[in-house]
């Protein structure tokens, strides 16, 4: 066969195929044809060979807004170090600590430092999320295996991803320590191997128990073989991140790094005490920004937790205004508060700016993308999907914000010294949560929160953990 013959007849096959597949809404011919009418100009060819050849992100750089930016603020907490999570989704915990350590700075004037360990508390986080993946296995046995609930705990069985509420109930339950008493690991900065073995044992461990569950073994057999599985996932994370340690010594350092006093024996729970005067439950508002849902009302979303004798994730829906206020109250207080963004969107990673304006994708491609932030979040086209510390507002003369700093999880020489800088524009469009000190909350918004919560699931496009 020569190859014209070939073409044709390939031809001929490619036409039959695409009229063979064209029942129920397929591409067919005519419409081919509509599709693919105007795409050959000159000018489509000459973009198609420059983002062929170059980055994306590069070729749609707004050029007039690349420049120098403001990187002063009217409002700004006392500096302290960037941290680093790695190659881990760990940004809630590190974000979690440094609203923690800076309250601690705050509490004795800076005349007081302290840096905790994150790898303490991720160890006890992995092994309350797999008990919480067996115990909510067992709890949902009778269901049909492609329940909702059921299909929730096997897709994704552990993470490293979280919120705020996990810190509150892991602080809470098993105390803090400092960093150079139990350092990072290997696994601890780079999660994705260990998370994946957990996971694999985590989904055997599970079609067991269920398997028990619907086999009518008694409760306590059941209760005692998932102690033995926890005890094998113990194991794994004693292996991978080091055993958690039960007490130590301690002295405490100045900003400068000299000691103060003689080193005093702890329990993570008594350092706890000391550092913070007591738990946190109780003394925080989770608030969010989700224009689908109904504003001042209180939610809660089930099995949205890290431990299962915790709180469930619990928010109260605010505009953004109300979020806004909240935040100035707090750092005109200097009190730094836990954030989360989609940061990924128009990010400026080298200059550490976010702007609405930074990227233009639409004039590039010649389209538009007009949804609004309720749009984005029902198409699952934004969402949450990283904390950081909110620690600086620039405000105008009428004290309404022009543009919020935080501090970010990814170490000193990323973005701005290891800080983003963002508009006030895309502020508003991409935060989603606030954790603030109830005392910077209205009387209408402690009201809210006092409601009876609205249960929603785990699977809304909007609860993905914060990594």
């Amino acid at each position: 066969m020569n190859k014209k013959t070939f073409l044709v007849c390939g031809l001929v096959s490619l036409s039959l195929a695409m009229q063979a597949q064209t029942k129920g809404g397929g591409i067919d011919n005519q419409m081919m044809q509509k599709i693919t009418a105007g795409h050959s100009s000159a000018a489509n060819r000459a973009l198609a060979n420059a983002i062929a050849m170059n980055s994306i992100d590069n070729l749609a750089k707004n050029f007039r807004n690349s420049g120098a930016f403001d990187t002063n603020f009217s409002v700004e907490t006392p500096k302290q170090n960037i941290h680093n999570q790695h190659s881990s989704g760990r940004c809630w915990l590190f974000t979690g600590m440094n609203v923690l350590r800076a309250n601690f700075a705050r509490k004795h004037k800076d005349s007081l430092r302290v840096e905790f360990s994150h790898v303490y508390l991720s160890f006890h986080d992995q092994l309350e999320k797999a008990n919480l993946m067996l115990q909510g296995t067992i709890d949902n046995a009778n269901k049909p295996f492609k329940d909702p609930i059921v299909q929730y705990f096997f897709r994704n069985p552990i993470s490293d991803g979280g919120t705020f509420c996990g810190v509150a109930d892991l602080v809470d339950k098993y105390g803090l320590v400092p960093m150079e008493v139990q350092p990072e690991t290997y696994s601890a900065e780079n999660t994705s191997r260990m998370a994946k073995i957990i996971s694999s044992k985590l989904r055997q461990f599970g079609l067991e128990l269920r398997n028990m569950c619907q086999s009518k073994t008694s409760a306590n057999a059941i209760k005692n073989r998932k102690t033995e599985m926890l005890g094998e996932i113990y194991n794994i994370l004693v292996l991978s991140l080091g055993e958690p340690v039960k007490t130590f010594q301690y002295a405490f350092k100045d900003k400068n790094g000299k000691q103060i006093g003689k080193p005093k024996t702890y329990t993570p729970q008594s350092f706890r005490d000391e550092v913070m005067g007591g738990k946190l439950a109780g003394s925080f508002l989770m608030v969010m920004n989700d224009p689908r849902h109904e504003y001042y009302k209180t939610y809660e979303v089930e099995y949205n937790r890290h431990t299962y004798d915790g709180q469930n994730w619990k928010y109260i829906n605010l505009p953004m205004d109300e979020i806004a206020k909240l935040a100035i109250a707090s750092l005109k207080d200097s009190t730094k508060m836990y954030s989360s963004y989609d940061v990924g969107k128009q990010l400026d990673s080298k200059r550490g700016y976010l702007a609405l304006d930074n990227y233009d994708y639409a004039t590039l491609y010649g389209t538009t993308f007009p949804m609004t932030k309720a749009e984005r979040i029902s198409t699952f086209d934004s969402g949450s999907t990283h904390a950081m510390t909110l620690t600086a507002v620039d405000l105008d003369e009428n004290g309404q914000p022009k543009k919020w700093k935080v501090e970010n999880s990814w170490g000193p020489t990323n973005g701005h010294n290891g800080c983003l800088i963002m508009t006030n524009d895309w502020f508003n469009e991409y935060s989603f949560r606030l954790v603030v000190d109830k005392k910077y909350a209205s009387e209408k918004i402690l009201k809210a929160e006092k409601t009876k919560p609205v249960m929603l699931m785990p699977d809304d496009p909007l609860f993905d953990a914060d990594k």
